[in-house]
């Protein structure tokens, strides 16, 4: 991780801007990844202030005609070189640039009344490490608006519930989303604006207590960033999560919820389960009631994201490279937030549950138990999922797990009874013969 000084110290003289970049990690394997960021002009006011959780998920064409999906994240180390505040021609800019030859920048621009930003993300696919057998090779880039509206001037952007761009083959997915740009005075306002999802299912939070005790990480952050303006940030972000529900141990079967995920208005992932998280020996019941799902579908890849209160789990789906087209789970993100523990992540890529073939639905009404990391695993009842080709909003037919199929059951339980006549055939056989030995016999 590069310091302050060090980053500050590339950027241009006359624009210089003080920069903090934080990779928060955690016991995560991939994909979800926490930014913290704070960009400074040359008076020592904060110009742009954003945090955020973040994947990004790219489908690529190979060689061979087919499609993959890669997932490209933030290494530790990174360049800064092009972030600045605003200046005669343009408003705030963040830019990233990592690995070789990705970067991902955001400039914001105003109006009289609102702000918004452009995302501007270019991949390599000559990284042979992310795109091994990519057919097009070289940077592409795409971009596209981020917030997807316009934002008032003199207000926070938050958007908590899962909130996706799509742009080409890249999906940029975004949640727990805190963003201003032309901060007043440098400080974050106490007015905010938030995003289409968060205005149905996230409740009001109280005023901000800025007397609050529990500012750990307020603490942390001051000492390197000498500003206030993450006090107030901070302070907001304690007192929503004090609003989630507490964890306790909940009943020993969860109740079956049913979700889908639309494409405009025809639905085109369709699932029913019930779910249990086990994080760090907590156990944790999915409640359908007050779940929300969201998502996105595609031809090659498809999301099913379950927000409920203070858990967030992301479902992706993919199509295996064979001759006959089947999909299957490739990846599971978990984020868990609660005022004990904080915020706790777990995810993995390199799945291979719930396969079935490209048209029909995968179904197995026994628990099983998926494994996302040693400290998180997940409990599935009662599972349905069609995450491609949904027709007329119903599930095609099913393919069953082996759990629930009980004729393969036949064979085993008469090759055993086969196997164990022959066997006490044979004991008999030789007790027989050992009986009718000749011998010397008593008179």
């Amino acid at each position: 991780m590069e310091t302050l000084r060090s980053a500050a110290g590339r950027l241009p003289g006359a624009l210089f801007c003080a920069l903090v970049l934080f990779l928060l990690e955690g016991s995560v394997v991939y994909q979800a990844y926490a930014v913290d960021v704070e960009v400074k002009d040359a008076s020592n006011e904060t110009c742009l202030f954003g945090k955020w959780i973040m994947n990004i998920s790219i489908t690529y064409e190979t060689e061979h005609n087919e499609y993959k999906n890669t997932v490209l994240t933030f290494p530790e180390h990174v360049t800064y070189d092009g972030s600045s505040c605003d200046n005669e021609i343009s408003g705030p800019v963040l830019a990233i640039e990592f690995g070789e030859g990705h970067s991902w920048n955001i400039s914001f621009t105003k109006t009289n009344d609102t702000y918004q930003g452009i995302i501007s993300f270019t991949y390599n696919t000559n990284d042979t490490a992310l795109f091994p057998d990519a057919k097009m090779k070289g940077p592409i880039t795409t971009s596209t608006n981020y917030p997807l509206h316009p934002v008032d001037l003199d207000t926070v952007f938050i958007c908590q519930n899962g909130d996706f761009i799509e742009s080409g083959s890249v999906i940029q997915n975004f949640r727990n989303v805190i963003l201003e740009a032309f901060l007043p005075s440098g400080n974050l306002s106490n007015q905010k604006t938030v995003c289409d999802k968060d205005a149905v299912v996230t409740p009001e939070p109280p005023a901000p207590d800025t007397t609050s005790t529990n500012t750990t990480s307020i603490t942390n952050t001051t000492s390197i960033t000498n500003t206030t303006s993450i006090t107030n940030y901070t302070t907001v972000e304690a007192n929503a999560t004090m609003l989630s529900r507490s964890i306790s141990q909940p009943e020993e079967i969860p109740a079956t919820g049913t979700y889908s995920v639309k494409n405009d208005t025809e639905i085109c992932l369709l699932a029913t389960m019930g779910l249990q998280l086990n994080m760090a020996k907590t156990l944790m019941n999915i409640n359908p009631n007050t779940t929300k799902a969201s998502g996105h579908c595609g031809n090659t890849s498809s999301i099913l994201t379950l927000t409920d209160t203070s858990i967030v789990v992301d479902f992706t789906f993919a199509l295996k490279n064979t001759s006959i087209e089947r999909f299957y789970l490739k990846a599971v993100d978990v984020t868990v937030t609660n005022p004990v523990n904080g915020t706790q992540f777990a995810g993995s890529d390199n799945l291979t549950f719930w396969e079935a073939s490209l048209g029909n639905s995968y179904m197995c009404r026994k628990k099983t138990n998926l494994i996302v990391t040693p400290s998180c695993s997940l409990n599935v009842f009662n599972l349905r999922i069609q995450p491609f080709q949904v027709q007329n909003g119903q599930f095609s037919i099913a393919q069953e797990c082996l759990l629930d199929d009980d004729t393969y059951l036949i064979p085993v339980i008469v090759g055993a009874g086969l196997v164990g006549l022959i066997m006490i055939t044979v004991v008999a056989y030789a007790l027989g013969r050992r009986q009718s030995q000749p011998g010397y016999q008593t008179l």
